[in-house]
């Protein structure tokens, strides 16, 4: 990550203005190497007690929340300000980014690269966000799980008036069959906020940005939904500002989102006959009165990151898996529903390869994974090959395809890192499956390994993977043993000790955080300072009660039942082993997450 201008230099704010204190304007690098344009004002006090990121909202830039740095009148914190992807004096196509979740990458890859170049930790940042910015934060808050110190979310656009009846559902079609295009807002400022100055600024400004495009959009909706309906995940104190008369976005998923908000340090302010543009209306002090203070309490204390650690025993998710587990009775609607469901699935198991090994050897199995990531349909004639294919391309099996890409992406990038240290390569998968996955990225990687010793408690999978070993020419690094992942004091004693430990798909299989923090004491034992790990989570999926009442487990035959862990709870989970978490990937849609952690 690199700055290109150090200068000094006034910003405008948006009322024409310049905001107190000279802005310093920076480029910085993000995750695909594009460079971002944001805005810096230091501490006026000389010394930050910590730094505060405003992010705008959809179709404007970080110039036109530049007044909140002299209107909060918070001198002992620098400010930041980027102007997102697509907008502003940020390069790329106006009002696009590849994805939502791009840009939500976009976001961590920002706070990141803030606190590697001021020094900063991540209990020392809180986020002030306005409509569009307001879910990305959230959503940043709630899929990376960083411990920031406080989040302020003002006119969250989790849902936009369109206003055109089905618009959502045409332009899901339209971009269906024509491909992505752009939508233009007609927004006029008098509807955004009462304030003639910040009226006049808005249409008069050359970099506000009127199209959005259609993929964004779309992804606006669905990431907005997720993360209203999952609240409950984000475990960092929260302030909500929803103005009252919003023609731009609706006031209910607002409302439940604070509702479904676990963390007791939560407060929500509804401000009676204010516009959308909640942080430029004409009376915006009291808002800024509600942000000052929660901001100036949350930072008189310590970070009050809520412990979730025990969510095995008491938490939504325990809830929820329990809901899932209970049966419907059989002559119910439901019952008969799920009932036809397994009988059509051991039907389609007789023609289709994917589903007859699931069935054969758990949904779950090391064995259907593999055939998984092989993405090969097959079965018996056409019809048997499309309805395996339609398998494959179930949301679940795409999020567990990008998982393995997200994993040989990070287990190279973690070679290289600790080939760039000059420390050993010695690498160990506590629960390897067939190893497909790791013995593709030590194929691909060109550093030269030490050793990689594979484990799995599933005979199959043993015999499985010493021939896949043996089909790559690995065998004078690589051995596959039997051994059971969540005894502690086994992976204590692994010899060589491993400077890069893998945990793939394992967790995500128990609901026991008990079993868990053996296995990570374990890891931790073995490992030395500097030593590296992986681990995989499943924070969402969207077909849960699907698997639970149809898709049958490893163990026996009996119910997929998942119990998902958010990632806060795995995050914290491993920070209480001894590791701090340093990177995260995560997929599209939510469902599946590969981070990296650093031995302590």
């Amino acid at each position: 990550m690199i700055s290109l201008a150090e200068h000094e230099t006034t910003t405008e704010n948006a009322n024409g203005r310049t905001a107190p204190g000279a802005a310093e304007e920076h480029f910085f690098r993000t995750h695909d190497d594009t460079e971002l344009f944001y805005r810096k004002w230091p501490a006026r006090s000389g010394t930050a007690r910590g730094a505060i990121v405003l992010l705008h909202r959809g179709h404007e830039h970080g110039g036109r929340v530049a007044h909140l740095v002299g209107e909060l009148g918070l001198d002992d914190f620098a400010f930041y300000a980027w102007d997102a992807r697509g907008h502003g004096r940020s390069p790329g196509t106006r009002g696009f980014s590849p994805s939502f979740a791009a840009s939500v990458r976009d976001l961590d890859s920002f706070v990141r690269h803030i606190i590697a170049r001021d020094g900063f930790a991540m209990e020392d940042i809180a986020v002030v966000a306005q409509s569009v910015g307001a879910v990305l934060a959230a959503s940043w808050v709630h899929d990376y799980a960083p411990p920031i110190r406080a989040l302020v979310l003002a006119s969250p656009a989790f849902s936009v008036k369109l206003y055109v009846p089905f618009a959502r559902q045409g332009i899901s079609l339209w971009q269906k069959l024509k491909g992505q295009f752009f939508v233009n807002s007609y927004v006029k400022a008098k509807f955004l906020t009462h304030d003639p100055e910040r009226i006049a600024s808005f249409e008069n400004d050359p970099l506000i940005t009127r199209p959005i495009a259609s993929n964004i959009l779309l992804d606006l909706y669905d990431t907005a939904e997720r993360v209203v309906a999952d609240a409950r995940a984000i475990v960092v104190p929260t302030q909500l500002l929803i103005s009252g008369s919003d023609w731009v976005v609706r006031h209910a998923p607002q409302h439940r989102f604070y509702e479904n908000l676990a963390h007791p340090l939560k407060e929500r302010h509804v401000l009676k006959g204010f516009f959308h543009d909640t942080l430029g209306e004409r009376e915006r002090a009291i808002p800024i009165a509600h942000m000052r203070r929660f901001l100036t309490e949350r930072f008189a204390k310590a970070p009050a990151e809520l412990d979730v650690t025990n969510a095995d025993a008491t938490g939504y998710t325990r809830d929820e898996a329990d809901r899932l587990s209970s049966p419907h009775d059989m002559l119910s609607a439901k019952g008969l529903y799920w009932t036809s469901y397994r009988t059509s699935l051991r039907c389609a198991a007789l023609i289709s390869k994917g589903i007859r090994t699931g069935a054969k050897t758990g949904f779950d199995s090391g064995s259907t994974l593999d055939y998984v990531y092989r993405n090969q349909p097959r079965g018996i004639g056409p019809g048997g090959r499309l309805i395996d294919k339609q398998f494959l391309e179930a949301i679940g099996w795409r999020g567990i395809r990008q998982r393995k890409l997200h994993l040989e992406e990070l287990i190279e990038m973690c070679l290289a890192k600790l080939a760039a240290s000059g420390r050993t390569t010695n690498v160990l998968d506590i629960a390897a499956g067939h190893g497909r996955y790791i013995l593709d990225a030590v194929a691909q990687s060109g550093i030269k390994l030490d050793s990689v010793r594979l484990q799995d408690y599933s005979p199959i999978n043993v015999d499985a993977g010493n021939k896949l070993i043996a089909e790559r020419g690995l065998q004078s690094i690589a051995n596959f043993h039997q051994a059971d992942a969540f005894d502690g004091d086994m992976l204590a004693a692994t010899v060589p000790s491993p400077d890069l430990a893998i945990v793939s798909g394992l967790y995500e299989l128990f609901s026991d955080n008990g079993m868990i923090r053996r296995s990570l004491d374990g890891l931790a034992r073995a490992m030395q300072p500097g030593s590296l790990l992986i681990y995989t989570n499943q924070p969402w999926h969207p077909q849960l009660e699907m698997i639970a009442r149809a898709l049958t487990s490893h163990r026996g035959g009996e119910a997929w039942i998942m119990r998902r862990r958010t990632q806060a709870e795995m995050d914290q989970l491993v920070a209480a082993a001894g590791f701090k978490k340093i990177e995260q990937r995560i997929d599209r849609w939510g469902i599946f997450t590969v981070s990296v952690a650093e031995r302590k």
